[in-house]
């Protein structure tokens, strides 16, 4: 859950509200309904997606979705799994009120264990899970990173010392300038990977 939480906490922070949400779906369709944790991701999809449709200056959506997201956070301690959420449900009331707010006043930033999550602040899981949002998001293929983050995990697994899927999916998150740079490297590095273990399988 915490990897989680910090990747879509800085998927929102560098200003992807509406793809933030993807890091928490998965985890939340996976949760009992009306446990804290449900509503916990619950109120923080509605909460990105108000914050969206207001930035879209659909204005009904946007009142709708923060007063659901509200209904969602309002029973929950001001810090829960880390995250402070007063400052949350704050700027959700604004939202409901005057979703206008949103051209006067940047979106309250999400923070968590006592700072701001950035696409550059994430450790090695929530990197990699903020990569296949991001490559979704931005138009490109996202399977070849999904691939990377897989051959990641077994490199670490049988203790590589230098993975290049591990820095190429660094990279990918952080480099907004040469982000489709790094996305052609990596998808290379996949597919002679990919050709490599079939070679080996056809020897057997």
């Amino acid at each position: 859950m915490r990897d989680q939480l910090r990747a879509g906490a800085a998927i929102y922070n560098a200003g992807y509200y509406h793809a933030a949400h993807d890091a928490w779906e998965d985890r939340w369709l996976d949760l009992e309904a009306e446990t804290d944790d449900e509503r916990l991701l619950h109120g923080l999809i509605q909460f990105t997606a108000a914050v969206f449709h207001a930035r879209e200056r659909n204005w009904a959506g946007a009142v709708g979705l923060a007063e659901s997201g509200l209904d969602y956070l309002e029973a929950l301690p001001a810090d829960y799994r880390g995250l402070r959420l007063e400052p949350v449900r704050s700027f959700l009331v604004a939202l409901a009120s005057d979703p206008e707010v949103i051209e006067r006043r940047s979106p309250t930033r999400l923070r968590h264990e006592g700072d701001v999550p950035t696409l550059a602040s994430l450790g090695l899981e929530p990197t990699m899970s903020a990569a296949v949002v991001l490559a979704d998001e931005l138009g490109y293929d996202a399977e070849p990173v999904e691939q990377a983050a897989a051959y990641a995990r077994d490199d670490l697994e049988t203790g590589a010392d230098d993975s290049r899927f591990i820095s190429l999916l660094f990279d990918f998150v952080r480099e907004d300038e040469h982000r489709g740079i790094v996305y052609r490297r990596l998808t290379g590095h996949v597919e002679r990977r990919a050709a490599r273990e079939s070679d080996v399988e056809d020897l057997f």
